[in-house]
C-alpha cells in the first residue's frame, strides 16, 4: 500500500470522509479536517482520535491537525398566527416531530417569549441548556429534536415582563444556538404582529412562513394581518394551516364545527395561497400535548394530521431549495 494510502487508511473508520489523505514529510503526518456541523467536544474527540491512529503508524512521529467548517445553511420555518388561542405552539411542536420522523435534523425554538410552552409539549419541564463558546446547547429531547425555549431560562410561571428590546435579544440568544447539525428550525411565533416578530425579521430571515388559523372570521381575520407582516418582508408563505376544524362527539360519532369550517381553506384561495390542511378539535390531542407526547411522534390517527402537514412542509423545503440552486 502506497503511504499516502496507508495513512488515510489509519483514520478513515474514524473521520470517513471528512478528511483527505494526510500528508508526511519527515515524519510529520498534516492532516485537514472538516468539522462542519460538529459541537466542540465530538470535533476534539475526533481529532484526539485521528491523531492517535496516526501516531500508531511506526513512521509518523509528529501530527498536525487543522481544522476547517464550512458555513451550514440552516433554514428557518416561522410558525405564525394574528391571534392567540389557535393552536400554534402545539402545531409547531407536532410540525417539528413530524418532520424529524422523515430523516431531517430538526430543531425547536420557542420564540414565544412571553408565553414558552415548549417546554411542556416535548416533555422537557425542569431542563435547562448549558452554554458553550458564549451560545446555548439546545436540550435533547426523546422525540429527536432539540429545542431551546425562554421556559427554560425563567422559573416556573414567572412572569417575563421585558420591553420590545430585551425580548428581541432574547430571542437572538436562542436562533443563535449551538444548533451543530440541525438543517431547519421550526421557530414557535408569539401571537401578533409585534416586536418580537419584527426582530427576527431583521436578523433571521424565514425561509417561510406557516400561518395557524381556526375556521371563524375573527380568527382568519389576524391570519390576513400575519400574512400581510411577512409579505412585507418578502418572507415567502408555505401555506395555511385551519386548526380545532371540527369536532366528532366521542360518545354518537356525530361530527359539528363549534369554530365554524373550511375558513381557512377559503381564506387560503382568496389571497392566493397553498392550504396545508385540516387539524381536527380532538381531545387526545389535547391529553397527549399536556402529557408532553407530541402526536405526530407515534403512528395512529391522532398524529395523522401532524404528518400530512409536515409532508406538505417538506416538499415546499425542497421545491425551494431546488429554486435557489
Amino acid at each position: 500500500m502506497a503511504e499516502p494510502d496507508r495513512l488515510h487508511a489509519a483514520i478513515h473508520k474514524i473521520v470517513g470522509s471528512r478528511a483527505a489523505a494526510p500528508r508526511l514529510v519527515d515524519g510529520r503526518a498534516s492532516l485537514i479536517l472538516d468539522v462542519t456541523g460538529l459541537d466542540a467536544k465530538t470535533r476534539d474527540a475526533m481529532a484526539e482520535a485521528a491523531k492517535a491512529a496516526l501516531l500508531a503508524l511506526p513512521e509518523v512521529t509528529d501530527v498536525r491537525i487543522a481544522m476547517t467548517s464550512e458555513k451550514r445553511e440552516r433554514r428557518i420555518v416561522a410558525v405564525g398566527s394574528g391571534k392567540g388561542g389557535v393552536g400554534k405552539s402545539t402545531l409547531a411542536a407536532n410540525l417539528a416531530v413530524a418532520l424529524a420522523r422523515t430523516g431531517r435534523k430538526v430543531g425547536l425554538v420557542d420564540a414565544d417569549i412571553y408565553g414558552p410552552s415548549v417546554p411542556r409539549l416535548m416533555g422537557a419541564e425542569g431542563t435547562r441548556p448549558l452554554a458553550e463558546d458564549q451560545k446555548l446547547l439546545p436540550v435533547d429531547t426523546r422525540f429527536g429534536v432539540p429545542i431551546l425555549s425562554m421556559g427554560q431560562l425563567v422559573k416556573p410561571g414567572q412572569a417575563i415582563a421585558w420591553r420590545g428590546p430585551m425580548a428581541g435579544n432574547a430571542l437572538g440568544q436562542l436562533l443563535d444556538g449551538a444548533w451543530g447539525e440541525t438543517d431547519v428550525l421550526i421557530v414557535d411565533l408569539p401571537p401578533g404582529t409585534g416586536d418580537v416578530q419584527l426582530s427576527m425579521l431583521s436578523k433571521h430571515k424565514p425561509a417561510g412562513a406557516v400561518i395557524v388559523s381556526t375556521p371563524q372570521d375573527l380568527a382568519l381575520i389576524d391570519a390576513a394581518r400575519a400574512v400581510d407582516l411577512f409579505t412585507q418582508a418578502n418572507v415567502p408563505i408555505v401555506g395555511l394551516i385551519e386548526n380545532m376544524a371540527g369536532y366528532a362527539c366521542p360518545h354518537c360519532g356525530q361530527v359539528s364545527d363549534p369554530f365554524g369550517a373550511g375558513g381557512a381553506q377559503a381564506a387560503a384561495s382568496a389571497m392566493g395561497l397553498d392550504f396545508l390542511g385540516r387539524v381536527p378539535l380532538e381531545i387526545a390531542i389535547r391529553q397527549a400535548s399536556d402529557a408532553g407526547e407530541p402526536p405526530a411522534f407515534v403512528d395512529g390517527f391522532v398524529g395523522e394530521p401532524f404528518r400530512m402537514l409536515a409532508a406538505k412542509v417538506a416538499d415546499w423545503l425542497d421545491q425551494a431549495q431546488t429554486r435557489t440552486v
